[in-house]
């Protein structure tokens, strides 16, 4: 079956189950409410002794109520997977969908909320008054660069962790594989050229990942070309400040010129804009991990024509899958159980490590350098590594 087939017969199949459904999820209590005796232990006059000892103590909330387990899945629906900005109610399947993602992968309860404002202070006011209700909080399909202010400010007034995961979920896992790839291409990270190409919060995200790991030579490409610190006066503040950080040669022009000797190519941007030809002015070796989707930089077979030695996308295919389901279940599972208040840097860097050791040296090759999300014990790798992180 060719690749649009398939897709049409998913949408069709998808389409089927949420009528059938109605929707992905349901509330299913813990406890039984039998009889008078089961109704009075979990309702009046039982209850207050719970609310009482939680009025004592606040954080006996972590022991005495699902706010020890449940993560808010929150989006304002205006930059929702390929879709763009289709408003929340369109947004509530992918939100109910990452929901089950959560259970299933790292038994995390989380409830989808959609937002009808797209107000930065209004979301951020919203997401606040409701942050005694969770353990975690996962900011979905916000638009750039609104998300990014957002994430921070919340990150900043919330005593749980908040973590977008457009940014950062992708970029944890483009860092397990590039531990991964370097083991192939016999590089260390701080030796190799990176060029990131799109300035967006996941690309900005990837660059910050990069750089705390120890790489030297990023650069960063937009539509406006090379990002340089020259320029810093002309940009707007998201791409000045990350200017700062790269290009230390101050490179000028097109990704074409960026792309000259680097070692590895990271596109999260739109379809078709490396060409083949670039590829063949990169170092030996060289990595590609082409993540527009559905339509990737370039396609797999075309950049091996090209001389690229490892390639990934974003889609499941192709091999080597840039996934963020490999990272955000066990991140968050790890955050919960750690009771960390924040998913710091240094957190997201030992996910990234987990991820990557879960490809024994003895399988890893240029076509598996990212293990497959079914694979067995990710979530518990990585939610382990987060944990240790905290610890």
């Amino acid at each position: 079956m060719k690749e649009k087939e398939r897709s049409a017969d998913v949408k069709q199949l998808a389409l089927a189950q949420a009528k059938k459904y109605h929707g992905k999820l349901e509330v299913v209590p813990k406890v039984k409410v039998a009889d008078r005796r089961d109704l009075s232990i979990a309702y009046t006059p039982g209850v207050a002794a719970v609310s009482l000892a939680i009025a004592k103590d606040p954080e006996k909330a972590y022991e005495l109520t699902t706010k020890h387990n449940t993560v808010a899945v929150v989006s304002d629906g205006s930059a929702v997977l390929g879709l763009g900005d289709i408003g929340p109610k369109a947004a509530m399947p992918v939100m109910e969908g990452k929901a089950a993602l959560f259970k299933h992968f790292a038994n995390v309860d989380a409830v989808p909320l959609v937002l009808d404002t797209q107000d930065t202070e209004e979301i951020i006011r919203i997401v606040k008054a409701l942050a005694p209700t969770f353990g975690g909080i996962n900011l979905e399909d916000i638009s750039a660069p609104r998300c990014l202010e957002i994430e921070q400010r919340l990150i900043e007034e919330c005593d749980i962790p908040v973590f977008h995961d457009d940014q950062h979920g992708t970029a944890i896992v483009v860092l397990a594989a590039v531990f991964n790839s370097l083991k192939l291409i016999g590089k260390t990270i701080d030796q190799v050229k990176i060029v990131v190409n799109g300035g967006g919060a996941a690309g900005l995200s990837v660059t910050r990942k990069m750089l705390a790991a120890g790489a030297k030579h990023v650069i960063v490409v937009d539509k406006v070309g090379i990002l340089n610190e020259r320029d810093a006066d002309q940009l707007p503040a998201h791409h000045a400040a990350i200017a700062k950080e790269t290009n230390q040669e101050h490179l000028s022009g097109t990704l074409k010129e960026a792309l000259r000797g680097a070692d590895i190519f990271v596109g999260v941007s739109a379809p078709g804009v490396l060409k083949a030809e670039w590829i063949k002015e990169m170092a030996d070796k060289p990595v590609i991990f082409a993540m527009a989707n559905p339509t990737p930089e370039i396609f797999p077979d075309e950049a091996l024509a090209a001389g690229a030695y490892i390639v990934g996308t974003g889609r499941s295919d192709f091999p080597n899958q840039i996934n963020n389901v490999l990272a955000f279940p066990g991140i968050f599972r790890g955050a919960l159980d750690a009771r960390a208040r924040k998913i710091t840097l240094a957190m997201q860097i030992a996910a990234a490590k987990g991820i990557a050791s879960l490809i024994p040296a003895s399988e890893l090759t240029t076509t598996n350098i990212i293990p497959d999300p079914f694979q067995e014990n990710v979530a518990k790798v990585v939610a382990k590594s987060v944990s240790d992180a905290v610890r």
